[in-house]
Formats: structure tokens, sequence, C-alpha cells
């Protein structure tokens, strides 16, 4: 297993700036995702720690040594990349058996190490065949078994599952989860797919241009987003976001949209206090709530404060429909049971969950607040605070 360390590390290619102050602690036998668009710089960031590429700024260790002049061989780390690169010629034998025969290590010891691999795998089978004869989670399963024969102190795996069907991608997932919990060992695994990243991750470092967003588990990073980007990259459909006025009127202070509006409720409440003080330099927020975490009813609930809408257009998928509903000025995504039936044009009622609601700053993006209780917020119907 491996410790790696990354600190303050900057990449360019020319006038591009690949990656950016980037700071990093991959621990032991840690199952770790980089996710982030393409373009983000996600290839670049494992490049640089098998050591493809050298780091302009920053230091890269590696169990706590300054790996950034030490040649990849040297390092210890298995990489597989997205297009496999597996030898064409050669048996599935003798690609998983390449870096043992680069070893000199003699061919009973070889035979052994590739079928216990093998075994693992569940490819014991496919050894005589070639490449060519595999399907696309065979010839997976063989680079991944290349990486693993070498026993090396990490794992770098970029993309590994892009090419695969549906299905494939399912089963490869828990495939690959599995095998990093019986290894114990390190795995740095780049996607750009963030259900992968949130079912498979211990943690998860979201980027985006370069730029580290957030490093957490995958439950902080989806309920507690440290900004619009990482809120828009995980959960889909990604969070909705409501630009509304702060206003601060008669010892109110009032959150403003074209269709409803929020009071903060008391003095002493932690929001009352980030806005008290942003202002005036913030005269606008976003207030950001996922599609799960709003309910529609088609009359008007006597239960809770809801919001008058309209439907807009309706994507029934089968468990679940995707409703998109005009509130206010704001095209909003909306998830229902298939259960729930809402035509096009139809007049609604919108409710938040309130515990789930969070207050981002317009300018920045960055999470101002989650209110986390029923009662931080108060509702208000469309007009009171104008």
């Amino acid at each position: 297993m491996a410790n790696i360390h990354l600190e303050n590390v900057t990449k360019h290619f020319g006038r591009v700036t690949a990656l950016q102050s980037i700071n990093l602690e991959i621990h032991h036998g840690e199952f770790f995702c980089v996710l982030g668009p393409p373009g983000a710089g996600k290839t670049t960031l494992l490049r640089l720690i098998v050591g493809l590429e050298k780091p302009d700024e920053g230091n890269i260790y590696i169990d706590g040594e300054r790996v950034n002049e030490v040649h990849p061989r040297d390092r210890d780390i298995a990489m597989i990349f997205q297009n496999l690169a597996l030898y064409p010629d050669k048996t599935v034998f003798d690609n998983i058996a390449f870096p043992l025969r680069e070893r000199k290590m003699p061919p009973e010891q070889i035979r052994t190490k590739v079928t216990q691999v093998a075994r693992t795998l569940h490819i014991e089978h496919l050894l005589e065949r070639k490449p060519g004869k595999l399907s696309g989670g065979e010839r997976q399963r063989v680079a991944i078994a290349r990486a693993l024969v070498r026993t090396p102190r990490a794992y770098l795996m970029d993309e590994p599952l892009a090419n695969l069907d549906a299905l494939l991608r399912l089963e490869m997932r828990i495939e690959l989860k599995r095998l990093q919990e019986d290894l114990h060992e390190t795995l740095v695994y780049v996607t750009s797919d963030q259900v992968e990243a949130m079912s498979m991750a211990d943690r998860i470092a979201v980027i985006y241009k370069g730029v580290l967003q957030q490093c957490d588990t995958p439950d902080n990073v989806y309920n507690l987003p440290a900004n619009r980007l990482v809120a828009t990259i995980v959960g889909s459909p990604p969070m909705n976001f409501l630009a509304c006025k702060v206003q601060r009127t008669n010892g109110q202070l009032n959150l403003v949209h074209s269709g409803f509006g929020f009071q903060v409720v008391g003095a002493d409440h932690p929001l009352w206090d980030c806005l008290c003080r942003a202002l005036p330099t913030v005269q606008e927020v976003l207030v950001g709530v996922r599609p799960e975490d709003i309910k529609l009813y088609p009359d008007q609930p006597t239960h809770l404060i809801a919001f008058p809408a309209r439907v807009a257009v309706t994507e029934p998928l089968g468990a679940e429909t995707i409703v998109d509903v005009q509130l206010g000025r704001d095209i909003i995504k909306v998830i229902t049971p298939p259960t729930e039936y809402f035509s096009e044009k139809q007049d609604v009622w919108v409710a938040f969950d309130m515990a789930k609601v969070h207050v981002m700053d317009a300018q920045t993006g960055a999470r101002i607040y989650t209110t986390g209780a029923p009662g931080q917020l108060q509702c208000m119907l469309p007009g009171v605070c104008t």
C-alpha cells in the first residue's frame, strides 16, 4: 500500500494551466476517486503521480519520499489506461505475464502468479485466447490482471470503464469495488461519471478546470457541496439554483424570488449572521434544492407551505419521472414517483424539503449555508417581502 501526497502541485502546457495548486492526501488502502468533466485535469493528475509528467511547481510524495525526479519505473505504481493497450498478438496469459518477464522472474513463478490473479478476476478459462476474441468486459479484466500481477504500491485507473456499455459498467463497478476491498490496496480512480465515483469511492476529489473544488466523502460531497460547481457535477439531474435578492427591512432578513420568498428566522441564526456580515456586498444569493428534495401537489396542501407553479414538460424514465416546472421566472426539475402523473401546463403547488435547502453566494458560487433543519428558514407566499 502507498500513501500519496500532492503539495501545491501546478502543471502548465504552454499557456494552458492544467492543474493549479493542487493539495491532496491519498491514504493507504483507500479507494480514491478523482471526478470532473472532460478537460478538468484528471488525467494530468494521474500522469504526474505515475511520473509521466513533471510538475512545474510543488512536490509529489509517495510514502513520504519526494518523487518529482524519480523515474516512473522506480515509483512502482501500476496505471491502467482507458484504451487498455493490450498486445493483440499475445495470448491473455502472455499479456498478464509481460511485466513479470520484464523483471526476469523465473517461469514457474510467473505461471503461479498469473494463474492466481486470473482466478481472482474469474478469467482463468481465457488464458489461451487472444484479446481479439474477448468481450469488452473480459479485455478490461485482462488489463486489470496485468496491473495486479506486479503487486505495485498503488494502482491508478484512467476512466477504465468509459468504453463499456451500461450493463458491463455496472458489473465492473461491483467487481472493482470488491477487488479493492479484498486487496486492501491504494487505488486512485479517475472518472467523469459521478455514479461511478459515488458508488465506489471512500473519498472523492472534485476538479474543475484544474482547480480542486472539494475533497470529501461521497455523502458530504453530495449533501454538503462546497460550491455551485460541485453541486452541478454531482447529482443527476443536478441541483436547481434559484436567484434570490437579499432584503433587510424593519429588522427582518428576507430572500426574495419571483415565485416565492424565505424569511431567515432569528437574529442569532448562523445564516442571518453570514448574510448580515456580507451586506451590502452580497445583494443576491442562490437558493439550491435538489430535484429529489422537492414535492409536487396537484392542489394546495394544508399541512405545509407550498408555492404555485406550472408544469412545463414531463420526462418519464420508468423508475421515476422528471418534471420540469415553471416557478416564477425559473424552470426547475423535480423527481416524482412514476405513480404520480402530471400533465403539461397543469397548475401545481411546489414544496421544498426545508431541511435540505442550500444558500450560495451568487457571485462566487461558494456555499454560504445549508439549512439542516426544517425551522431554520421560514417560507413566505409570493409578494410578502416585495
